[in-house]
């Protein structure tokens, strides 16, 4: 059977609220922070959530103190435990399976976020000599999606996770690879690699292209006006980051929560993928 097209998975991957039953809203717990007004344990419904399963306060998430709300994202997780896992029953329905959906649910997630970058990966012209390799890891991880509750538990995500990021970092190796040299240099410059310390970085203006930044922290860093084009952001923090003027137009594996986590403006250029989050700048 012919492999779907790139474009047409990104669906797949994207949260549906309307057909899950409120699932982030209820698995998992949140502290009292400058992310969430208030503590809420582990498999208690937030007092947001509405018999219909939606957020009450949803249009109105960061002005009402749950800036955490808006930088996550299931990856379509919701929606697959609700209608496949569980056949479209809600945690309401079948109270006794509660505890179960709700460990099911965020293992879920992390395959679905897998998921979401092999499509990325897939989608990158530069990885046609290990298009088959990505194509068995995405059918592999979409199966383990979709099995049963009991399959799911016993997956051993870390495992797995490392078996993806091997081709995952093949793609990295790839478009990086073929990028144009940045002529960017500085004491900084060498600075730049996977998992820095680069909180607070003054950054502004630099080129980053074909940068390998997988997992830096970026938090609150001034990369305003920077060149990350190529550049690898898989599991970088960027909370707080200045991406005003920024081109992350082709930047590798940048997710819409990271997106979302950051500040920009009308000119930062993102990928056609990702769009900009309604508290950025005009």
């Amino acid at each position: 059977m012919p492999a779907a097209d790139p474009q047409d998975r990104r669906d797949e991957l994207a949260a549906d609220c309307a057909n899950c039953a409120g699932l982030c809203c209820v698995a998992l717990a949140f502290a009292k922070s400058a992310d969430f007004a208030f503590d809420k344990p582990a498999g208690d419904p937030c007092e947001n959530l509405q018999d219909d399963f939606l957020c009450q306060i949803h249009p109105t998430l960061r002005d009402r103190g749950f800036k955490g709300c808006t930088v996550f994202d299931c990856f379509g997780a919701g929606q697959k435990v609700t209608q496949i896992t569980y056949g479209g029953q809600t945690w309401r329905q079948a109270p006794e399976q509660r505890a179960e959906m709700f460990a099911v649910f965020p293992v879920v997630r992390q395959l679905q976020e897998l998921l979401w970058y092999l499509n990325e990966a897939m989608n990158q012209a530069q990885t046609g000599p290990i298009r088959e390799d990505l194509e068995a890891a995405y059918t592999t991880t979409e199966r383990l999606s979709e099995s049963p509750a009991d399959v799911v538990l016993d997956i051993d995500m870390g495992a797995h996770r490392d078996s993806v990021n091997e081709v995952l970092s093949q793609v990295s190796e790839l478009v990086r690879g073929s990028a144009e040299p940045p002529k960017w240099r500085s004491k900084t410059n060498r600075k730049i690699k996977p998992g820095a310390d680069l909180i607070g970085a003054k950054l502004k203006n630099a080129d980053l292209r074909g940068a390998n930044l997988r997992g830096a922290y970026l938090i609150a860093a001034d990369l305003h006006g920077a060149d990350l084009r190529d550049a690898d952001l898989i599991g970088a923090d960027l909370r707080d980051a200045d991406l005003g003027g920024a081109d992350l137009s082709s930047s590798l594996f940048l997710t819409q929560p990271q997106v979302n986590s950051a500040t920009g403006d009308a000119e930062t250029r993102l990928p056609p993928s990702l769009v900009a989050p309604s508290h950025w700048k005009n």
